[in-house]
């Protein structure tokens, strides 16, 4: 079983936040990235949103790092984890400047970023950018066709596009939570991260698919995992996963402080290895 890491410190929800990373930095941040570099997990994640509305605040969060900046940032401590957004909001970026951005962070990461990509769910956020919420979910559609088109590629409508990323065929995974999100991700994508489902739900929309060998089902436990306190317990929460059909878990951790992090993420990638 693979593990992915939701990044501490970049993305802050309440109740799922330890206190420690109100005040974590950079240095926090690098050494928790090295760490889960080390010791063989497949990504580390980081979230977009522009602005929260306050009220919403109270139970998404308020902070929320820019990922383009943060994974720049993570691509120059690391060597092999790859560097996932999740998400970007579509209907936020022009697609050709979502493969000159982000084919730049392929290009100096070595081909290890991941687009995950979502069609948002905050009206607020997209009036605020001037984005078109009505239809969001076909314009969805076509911006990822247009992403895929120009990824990779040095000339786009007789633009060149330099530096581009260094492969042709962008790992993109779709996110969301309803049916449509999954057709999407079979027929534009290259992997699923779906939230807020419960595994029976996720069970019975990847039942109606004959999903390719590489497709990659990226699902979180639901809660905060302690392998060093609680080892029994975030292995049963693999295990149900893993028995959902997840190819990969992306976790989150509990933790005093950064070290503390650094040992759980052994501690976890101990427990997951003969699974």
């Amino acid at each position: 079983m693979k593990l992915g890491l939701a990044t501490p410190v970049v993305i802050q929800q309440p109740g799922v936040a330890s206190p420690w990373e109100a005040t974590a930095g950079p240095d926090e941040l690098a050494l928790i990235a090295e760490a889960a570099d080390g010791l063989g997990y497949d990504h580390l994640t980081c979230s977009e949103h522009i602005g929260v509305p306050a009220p919403a605040a109270t139970v998404r969060g308020a902070t929320y790092w820019d990922p383009l900046a943060t994974l720049s940032f993570l691509a120059a401590r690391t060597r092999h984890i790859r560097l996932a957004t999740s998400v970007l909001v579509l209907g936020y970026h022009h697609p050709l400047h979502l493969a000159k951005s982000y084919g730049t962070l392929d290009r100096l990461s070595q081909g290890r970023v991941v687009l995950g990509v979502g069609v948002g769910s905050l009206k607020e956020e997209f009036d605020l950018l001037g984005a078109e919420w009505a239809d969001r979910g076909a314009a969805a559609d076509r911006a990822i066709e247009q992403l895929r088109a120009a990824w990779g590629q040095r000339e786009v409508d007789g633009l060149i596009i330099e530096p581009h990323a260094l492969a042709t065929d962008p790992p993109i995974w779709v996110g969301g939570r309803t049916p449509r999100s999954l057709r999407r991700a079979v027929h534009f994508g290259t992997g699923w991260v779906p939230f807020g489902l419960r595994p029976e739900a996720i069970s019975e929309l990847l039942a109606k698919y004959a999903l390719p060998d590489d497709f990659e089902v990226v699902l979180s436990p639901g809660p905060v995992l302690d392998p060093i306190g609680a080892a029994a317990a975030a292995r049963r929460e693999i295990e149900r996963l893993r028995d959902v059909g997840a190819t990969i878990v992306t976790c989150r951790l509990q933790a005093t402080d950064a070290g503390h992090y650094c040992d759980q993420l052994a501690a976890l990638q101990s427990i997951a290895t003969p699974l």
